[in-house]
């Protein structure tokens, strides 16, 4: 079940950030004070991300697994939870095969 989340005065660009063959896309949401987020979804799978600035990923729907660059620890995250991301660093993302997807809110963090 998704956590019901709007945003207000925005501009969403409508040309999707496709990524690993369409298993991961997202669009970007820009806000008036110059800030962005992006909303996605991942599929079934096990992925690498690069950052360049931080981030906070929250977990909307779904289920995944996490383990940050640097580290070995995989660590469980669902539905109304997050994890934060330093910059120039990355985190291999593994969502299991239970037939639903991972949505995500990621916040870019000054």
């Amino acid at each position: 079940m998704s956590l019901p989340v709007s945003f207000a005065n925005v501009t969403v660009d409508t040309k999707a950030n496709v990524y690993f063959d369409g298993d991961v896309v997202s669009h970007t949401v820009h806000f008036a004070d110059g800030s962005k987020k992006t909303l996605g979804l991942i599929r079934h799978g096990t992925y690498h991300f690069g950052t360049a600035a931080a981030e906070r990923m929250e977990i909307v729907a779904g289920a995944c697994s996490v383990v940050l660059d640097g580290t070995t620890a995989s660590a469980g995250y669902a539905s109304g939870t997050c994890f934060d991301v330093p910059a120039n660093s990355g985190f291999t993302i593994t969502v299991p095969d239970r037939g639903e997807l991972c949505e995500y809110i990621c916040s870019f963090l000054n």
